[in-house]
């Protein structure tokens, strides 16, 4: 049996999305300098905070900010991302993970950001998962 928490939330979801979002988005965990040429961009990362059952259920808290030229743009896919992880990421099965309870701990909201050229839009949802038997 697999550890509790041997789950990689972040990649796990990275993946998941990319194949439903269109091939323009962006999909990623990390920032880069480039960012501007790279709209519209969805960041995925897991905070620290979340807990286990102690045996192999794992909560995650994943914060997912997403960068486009324009906030009506950001907003809709933030929505369109809020839709497809409280829709259908509940009780999926990948090659690793089962996903159980999805909810949204911060729905999508405008964020601060230092470049003006762009607009953030983020939630944060609470993903519980558990390795694939």
């Amino acid at each position: 049996m697999a550890d509790v928490g041997s789950v990689d939330v972040e990649l796990e979801v990275m993946v998941w999305l990319r194949a439903r979002l269109d091939s323009s988005v962006a999909v990623r965990d990390e920032l880069d300098n480039n960012l501007l040429n790279e709209l519209p961009t969805v960041q995925v990362q897991r905070i620290p905070a979340g807990g286990d059952d102690g045996i192999r259920l794992d909560r995650a808290f994943v914060d997912i900010d997403v960068y486009a030229a324009t906030r009506p743009a950001a907003i809709a896919l933030s929505a369109t991302v809020r839709g497809l992880l409280l829709a259908e990421l509940r009780g999926t099965v990948t090659d690793n993970a089962v996903f159980c309870r999805i909810g949204t701990i911060t729905p999508p909201a405008q964020r601060d950001y230092e470049n003006t050229a762009l607009r953030r839009v983020g939630a944060t949802y609470e993903i519980y998962s558990h390795p694939v038997s």
